[in-house]
């Protein structure tokens, strides 16, 4: 089974809430909600492609050691097996655009079960709440 590396961030404002982004049409998993990311390229370290999708996907900047790694997912898809880090992120220049056509909130995140998620990310959501409450 082939193995997928995606990288997600849990972006924290100062109000302690995180960012989802809503897939959209014409997608895999059209209408969930999911933390901003993406796939890590050949080559390429997770800290640089979350960078990089995060300036594409929001046209945020984001430093490397603004980045702390929290927990990751691993789930089995019928079609591959995906591994996922997630990172907290309190720091960024710029203020959070959808750039491909998603929809963002910003959610408590006691309240992230409210929003259907992909399996990939429900596992995400404890951490959170036990790190930010």
């Amino acid at each position: 089974m082939k193995l997928v590396l995606v990288v997600a961030a849990a972006l924290v404002d100062p109000d302690d809430r995180v960012l989802i982004a809503q897939r959209p049409a014409g997608k895999a998993l059209a209408g969930l909600w999911e933390f901003p990311g993406g796939k890590v390229e050949p080559g390429e370290r997770p800290e640089a492609a979350l960078i990089r999708e995060l300036a594409e996907e929001l046209g945020l900047t984001v430093a490397e050691p603004c980045l702390a790694p929290l927990t990751f997912a691993s789930y089995a898809y019928p079609d591959f097996h995906l591994l996922m880090p997630l990172y907290v992120c309190r720091r960024w220049e710029g203020f959070a655009a959808a750039r491909e056509g998603q929809v963002l909130k910003w959610v408590r995140p006691r309240d992230l079960r409210a929003y259907p998620m992909p399996p990939a990310d429900e596992p995400l959501i404890p951490p959170l709440i036990d790190l930010i409450g």
